[in-house]
């Protein structure tokens, strides 16, 4: 399905990647395909919102080290935000929204 993903992104303003926080044997293949995502044309000025999944698992990786992983730091010319989250008790989801959505109307001028 990843190679259907590109016929999406045009007129993306904002992006949300979802990582398994507990997944530490993936986390660089997701570290790979978000840098790909990124460096699509069509996504050039989308905001990033990451959601670092499963916190409520004892072994999940916290955003500070998912954010490491990823490389976030890197992504000098882009306005990105990680929240945690627990998708199962909706933890993190409204804040992440809200993050994003006040981003994106800030960028568009609403």
């Amino acid at each position: 399905i990843r190679p259907l993903w590109r016929h999406y992104f045009q007129n993306t303003q904002g992006l949300i990647f979802v990582v398994d926080s507990n997944d530490r044997d993936r986390v660089v293949e997701a570290r790979d395909e978000l840098h790909r995502m990124l460096n699509e044309d069509e996504l050039r000025d989308a905001v990033l919102l990451v959601f670092a999944n499963k916190q409520d698992l004892p072994n999940a990786m916290n955003a500070a080290e998912i954010t490491d992983k990823l490389g976030l730091h890197s992504l000098r010319q882009r306005h990105w935000y990680i929240q945690s989250t627990c998708a199962t008790s909706g933890e993190g989801l409204y804040e992440g929204l809200d993050w994003l959505s006040n981003n994106i109307a800030n960028k568009v001028g609403l």
